[in-house]
């Protein structure tokens, strides 16, 4: 009789347990969670040269910045970039996450300076997530194809953020 008490005990915790384990978890470790859940503040943009496969050179831009550069991502999918390029403004746009959860797509339309002269820009359009944790953000934009010629001239871009 104490053995099949003792069972039933068993069995019945470890239903238990099966029950509270398989109840719908919250959303706060997912990427959009860890995307919207403050401001990321802009530690560092660097300029990867590439011809073909070959890394030639690499380029520090904003290193002499004032503003506080930051990107905000809402939980409606609304998302803002303040100061982006060193040029004093608030860019407003939409962002959402590829099938992949990888692959950051932004209709953010920015001001931007190209060869000394101001134009507009979509800098996140398609901008592939390298890391995301709770503290920091790594984000490549520019020629990220997968299939290029040994000739081919690619830039790419790679912002580091940091929780602000």
């Amino acid at each position: 009789m104490k053995k099949r008490f003792k069972l039933s005990v068993l069995f019945g915790l470890a239903g238990l347990c099966l029950l509270l384990n398989s109840c719908k978890k919250d959303a706060e470790g997912t990427v959009e969670a860890l995307l919207a859940r403050g401001s990321w503040q802009l530690a560092s943009v660097m300029r990867y040269n590439y011809v073909g496969g070959n890394n030639t050179s690499i380029d520090t831009l904003n290193a002499t910045c004032g503003l506080n550069q930051t990107f905000t991502f809402n939980k409606d999918n609304t998302c803002s970039y303040t100061d982006f390029s060193c040029i004093s403004q608030t860019a407003k746009g939409s962002w959402q996450l590829a099938e992949d959860k990888l692959t950051l797509l932004s209709s953010l339309s920015a001001q931007d300076t190209l060869a000394g002269a101001r134009v507009t820009a979509k800098p996140f359009t398609y901008a592939r997530i390298i890391n995301l944790g709770q503290y920091s953000m790594v984000l490549e934009t520019g020629d990220l194809s997968s299939y290029y010629l040994s000739t081919d001239k690619r830039h790419i871009k790679r912002y580091g953020f940091i929780r602000n």
